[in-house]
């Protein structure tokens, strides 16, 4: 069974402070261009600017914060940039695990890991065995993820639960599949970069999330950045399918 209620059977409570954030943190390469840098080291700046977000979501009281960091898709870059991303990967599990566990911060890794070597396999299994028990921030890493794939996944394991259900399965029967099913669904979506698209990610729990973009490279987007993230989200009216009269005379009931 999901822990989470759905947006599209109920109403979600909405809060000043959006409780999931998730994030695709565009632009390494372009912010390492412009500064005449390898592109390696625009994406070194923004494995810092995680530490970053991290802190920030600690302090606005954010509760989950989803990251994209490497798409199913991404498999398409040039070997020697995979290469030095998976590098990456392992020396910030090596590097950043101890922090998170001390700053009360549990950590997930979705995505299809199988493709992964078998010692990064290893490192992410043991970095969430470490923070399982931490409370304060939920941090979600989608590595080799993408959003059809989610729900194909997902589709093959209640098919193969729920039998008896074929050609009757509802929402609900897919929902305790999904990578995402231990956290409600994205309040707020960000993307850095420029770039106005979701890119596969998260297709099936953005469904009624408010979406963000910004020119803002990725590692550029500090806390002030943020901000302005969560000033957007706090101006909007989210709905739910109902009408503004409606939220009108609920907030006067």
């Amino acid at each position: 069974m999901a822990l989470f209620s759905s947006s599209t059977r109920d109403v979600p409570q909405v809060a000043a402070v959006p409780k999931h954030v998730a994030v695709i943190m565009d632009g390494n390469g372009r912010w390492a261009k412009k500064r005449f840098l390898p592109r390696v080291a625009g994406h070194v700046k923004g494995v810092e600017l995680v530490r970053e977000m991290v802190r920030s979501c600690l302090e606005r009281g954010v509760q989950y914060l989803t990251l994209f960091a490497f798409s199913s898709e991404n498999w398409r870059r040039p070997q020697e940039e995979v290469t030095l991303l998976m590098q990456l990967f392992v020396k910030a599990l090596e590097q950043e695990v101890e922090k998170l566990d001390r700053n009360g911060v549990r950590l997930h890794v979705i995505g299809d890991l199988s493709r992964f070597d078998p010692g990064l396999q290893a490192l992410i299994r043991q970095a969430e065995q470490r923070t399982a028990g931490n409370t304060r921030l939920d941090l979600t890493i989608a590595a080799n993820y993408g959003g059809r794939w989610d729900i194909m996944q997902a589709v093959n394991r209640m098919a193969e639960a729920f039998p008896e259900k074929a050609a009757a399965w509802e929402e609900g029967d897919i929902e305790p599949f999904l990578s995402m099913h231990f956290a409600p669904e994205p309040d707020l979506f960000i993307r850095t970069g420029g770039e106005q698209r979701v890119s596969n990610f998260l297709l099936w729990q953005l469904a009624y999330t408010e979406f963000f973009f910004t020119p803002t490279l990725w590692p550029d987007f500090n806390g002030e950045e943020f901000d302005k993230a969560i000033l957007s989200y706090q101006q909007r009216e989210r709905r739910f399918g109902r009408t503004s009269e409606q939220l009108t005379d609920n907030s006067h009931a």
